[in-house]
């Protein structure tokens, strides 16, 4: 048994996040599903269906969600999921985050939530011209 990964995020972002994750890295080793939250949807409904997500994406050993801006809707239909037994949310995913997500399928749930965590925190990264590059343009 592994982990299940819902990704709850604003329209369809965290269907493309998934595709292009599994596209990177050739396979998809976990059980994942998106769920796209549309400002037209009923919360209330969106809650629901996110619930029986989670519950069919739990084969034991937990189910990690994630979701895009904190405070926003999706955040807010995540963080009513925590009321479930072995769920854990993380907010703002970013494609490293779930690469290395995926890159550590065999972890518990709290391993693979801190892994989400720090995969997305060192995917962020102030880019600046490399010193041979300005010396060779003038800049």
């Amino acid at each position: 048994m592994t982990v299940g990964v819902l990704v709850i995020t604003h329209g369809r972002i965290g269907e493309e996040m998934l595709e292009q994750a599994s596209a990177t890295l050739g396979v998809c080793p976990l059980e994942t599903e998106a769920l796209p939250v549309f400002p037209e949807f009923n919360i209330d409904e969106m809650d629901s269906m996110a619930r029986v997500v989670c519950l069919r994406l739990n084969s034991g050993d937990g189910v990690l969600v994630l979701t895009d801006m904190y405070g926003s809707t999706p955040s807010n239909i995540a963080l009513r999921l925590l009321d479930l037994p072995n769920v854990e949310v993380v907010s703002g995913i970013n494609l490293p985050m779930l690469i290395r997500v995926m890159n550590y399928a065999t972890l518990s749930l709290s391993e693979l939530r801190d892994k989400a965590v720090s995969g997305g925190h060192d995917g962020i990264v102030a880019c600046a011209p490399e010193p041979s590059r300005i010396e060779h343009d003038g800049r």
